[in-house]
């Protein structure tokens, strides 16, 4: 028996919700692993989780996202041992300090990325993935607007983008976050005056893609930076859900595309995943990304960690240790 213990949320509400219990992970069974974690990732669908937007069973082992040592392995397992050093950003439960998975969703953390910065980047990056890789395929000189250009998942697709010879209008609720933002153009500010900021930066077209990871308070504004047949990425609520919308909306806004993508549907097979978990590692060994971890949490401290992220008071990664 394992020493194992985790953060749930007993009930749906704030961060008070979440308690500490103890409990017995089990050894792993046919085609699962058992992991140590050393370092778990702190993502804004955690509170969803949290709070009942997306449901989940009570009492909810909550988190996603961590990486650790495998220190068991079930029968039937080809291609992972005990030791080897491996990233989950799959299911329910990460906010533990053992976790029992399946081994298809697990990803091999090569040499020259630590556990603390696979589990800094796992969900974060490998959403920045399929954003900037499969959601639309964007050529060097197209022109894409990112909200939230400082959180997690912001400060990760501001230079993969880039990378790729995007131009980059970056958006960021404050000063001081808009200054950490390496991108073409950096702004701040009331949603209110954002879309003639981006007319005049795009000589009055607008952007052929936003990446909106806010939702609700940002949704007009967003739709309004559109160039013509433009495509929205609405791929979070951090301020709410979007509400209701009219097909009419899109067509008066210039024919314009909506998608509302999430990670489970990029990284649906085996082979899907360590596609994308290996393009997100190549890029953080090529120095193109890096894990900007702004905070840490001690893994008991996680609702403290909720009130912060949810006050919009982190930057970059929030790691929580166990």
């Amino acid at each position: 028996m394992v020493d194992a213990w985790r953060m749930v949320a007993r009930s749906h509400g704030g961060p008070e919700v979440i308690a500490r219990e103890d409990f017995d992970p089990g050894m792993p069974g046919e085609g699962q692993l058992l992991i140590a974690q050393e370092a778990i990732g702190l993502n804004f669908i955690d509170t969803y989780y949290r709070t009942g937007l997306y449901p989940a069973p009570l009492p909810t082992p909550l988190g996603s996202e961590g990486a650790g040592h495998v220190i068991a392995v079930g029968p039937g397992i080809s291609g992972f041992a005990v030791g080897d050093k491996v990233g989950c950003a799959h299911g329910l439960g990460a906010y533990a300090t053992h976790r029992l998975i399946a081994a298809d969703h697990a990803v091999k953390v090569p040499d020259g990325v630590s556990s603390e910065d696979a589990a800094a980047m796992m969900l974060k990056g490998m959403t920045a993935c399929y954003l900037a890789e499969d959601t639309i395929d964007l050529a060097a000189g197209q022109v894409a607007l990112v909200h939230a250009a400082a959180g997690g998942v912001g400060s990760v697709l501001v230079p993969w983008l880039r990378d790729k010879g995007v131009v980059v209008i970056a958006h960021c609720g404050s000063a001081q976050k808009a200054a950490l933002v390496d991108a073409d153009h950096s702004l701040h500010g009331p949603f209110a005056d954002l879309a003639s900021t981006v007319r005049d930066l795009t000589d009055g077209k607008g952007v052929d893609v936003v990446y909106d990871g806010i939702g609700k308070d940002s949704w007009a504004t967003s739709l309004a930076c559109l160039k013509r047949r433009g495509l929205m990425v609405s791929y979070g609520n951090a301020s709410g859900a979007v509400p209701p919308i009219s097909l009419l909306d899109l067509s008066k806004g210039g024919s314009l595309y909506v998608t509302r993508p999430t990670l489970s549907d990029y990284v649906s097979t085996t082979q899907a995943l360590t596609h994308t978990a290996e393009r997100l590692f190549n890029r953080m060994q090529r120095g193109v990304v890096c894990a900007m971890i702004g905070q840490r949490f001690a893994l008991a401290d996680v609702a403290e960690a909720h009130k912060a992220l949810e006050a919009r008071q982190t930057t970059g990664s929030t790691v929580l240790m166990p």
